[in-house]
C-alpha cells in the first residue's frame, strides 16, 4: 500500500511538471515526453528505497547517475537526465514543495568537451551532388524535389530535424533568402539561405509541392508525404539515413557549423545560426577551431614543420 501511494505521488507531480513545461514554458510535445521518461526513470530510482521525488536526496541523484554510467550510458545522456532534474528541482522550490534541491552540488559529465560527430566535407558534397542531379532531372518528381531540398536545408541552415518538419510554406522568404524557424521553447530564430538551398526550395515549391499537395488538398505544412500529410521526425531520419548510412539529420546540423568554424565563422554567429540559448554549447566547436589552427601552423609558420622536415 505504501509503495502504490508513493507510486501516485510521483505520477502526480511528474505531471503537473510536464503541464507546466507545456503551458507555461511553451514546450513541445516531443520535449514534454523525454522530460517525462526521464522523470519517470529516477521516480523509479527512488521507488527503490520507497522514497517521493520530493524527498529525494543527493545521494539519490549521484546514485542514479552512477547507474546510468554502469549501463554503458553516454555522458552526454547522461548530462541531459541531470539536466531535465535540475529544472524539476528548481520548479519544485519554486513551487514551495520542497525546500532544498538534491541537484546542487551535482557535478555534471563535461559532455560538452566531446566534439560531436561530423560528416566530411566532401561526404556531405557527395550527398547533395546525389540527390541534386535527381531533383534536376527533366522526370524529376515531388519526392526527389522535397528530398533534396531538406537535405539543403539541414546541412545549410543547420536545422533540428523538428525544426524541418514544424517548417510552414509562410515561414518561407526566398526573396530575402532565409526561413523563420521555431526552435525550442517556440523561441524564433532568422536563418540565412545559400544560393543552392534557396534554388532547391524554389523547384520544390513550384514543382514538388502542389503535386503532393493533390492528395490532401490543404495543408499549411511545407514539407509533404506522398499522401500530402506533415512529415514526421522518424520519417526525415530515415530518408537521410537511405541517402547515407552513416548520416543523419543530427550530423548534418553538427557538420554545417563544423564546417563553418573550419572556414572562420566565429562562435558567436555560429551560436545565432544553430539556435543554441547558451553559448557554453556552441563552444564545443572551438576543438574544431584549434585543430585548423595547428593545421594553419603547421604549414605556415617557420619553425612549425614536424621535426625530420628540415627546409
Amino acid at each position: 500500500m505504501q509503495q502504490e501511494s508513493q507510486t501516485t505521488g510521483n505520477v502526480r507531480v511528474v505531471r503537473e511538471y510536464v503541464t507546466y513545461l507545456r503551458v507555461e514554458k511553451g514546450l513541445r510535445p516531443a520535449s514534454c515526453e523525454a522530460y517525462q521518461r526521464d522523470l519517470e526513470q529516477f521516480a523509479e530510482h527512488v521507488e527503490g528505497r520507497d522514497g517521493l521525488l520530493v524527498g529525494a536526496t543527493q545521494q539519490d541523484v549521484s546514485g542514479f547517475m552512477e547507474g546510468l554510467r554502469g549501463h554503458g550510458v553516454e555522458s552526454r545522456s547522461i548530462a541531459r537526465k541531470l539536466s531535465c532534474l535540475r529544472g524539476f528541482y528548481r520548479w519544485l522550490l519554486m513551487d514551495k514543495k520542497i525546500d532544498r534541491d538534491p541537484t546542487v552540488n551535482i557535478e555534471s559529465p563535461a559532455s560538452w568537451k566531446v566534439l560531436p560527430k561530423s560528416l566530411a566535407e566532401g561526404e556531405v558534397g557527395e550527398m547533395l551532388e546525389r540527390t541534386g542531379v535527381a531533383a534536376r532531372s527533366a522526370d524529376a518528381d515531388g519526392l526527389a524535389l522535397r528530398d533534396h531540398a531538406i537535405l539543403e536545408l539541414l546541412y545549410g541552415g543547420g536545422l533540428r530535424v523538428g525544426e524541418i518538419c514544424a517548417l510552414r510554406e509562410e515561414d518561407v522568404h526566398l526573396d530575402v533568402a532565409r526561413v523563420q524557424v521555431r526552435g525550442k521553447g517556440d523561441k524564433e530564430r532568422i536563418v540565412p539561405l545559400g544560393r543552392s538551398a534557396v534554388e532547391s526550395l524554389e523547384r520544390y515549391l513550384k514543382m514538388g509541392r502542389p503535386e503532393l499537395l493533390l492528395k490532401a488538398g490543404r495543408s499549411g505544412a511545407l514539407f509533404l508525404s506522398v499522401r500530402g500529410k506533415p512529415l514526421t521526425r522518424q520519417w526525415v531520419w530515415e530518408m537521410v539515413r537511405s541517402t547515407n548510412r552513416h548520416a543523419s539529420p543530427h550530423k548534418l546540423r553538427h557538420s554545417c557549423a563544423t564546417h563553418m568554424v573550419e572556414h572562420g565563422a566565429d562562435l558567436r554567429s555560429v551560436q545565432v545560426l544553430l539556435g543554441h540559448a547558451d553559448i557554453a554549447t556552441t563552444q564545443v566547436y572551438t576543438h574544431v577551431a584549434l585543430g585548423r589552427l595547428k593545421q594553419v601552423h603547421r604549414m605556415h609558420h617557420p619553425r612549425g614543420k614536424k621535426a625530420g622536415k628540415s627546409a
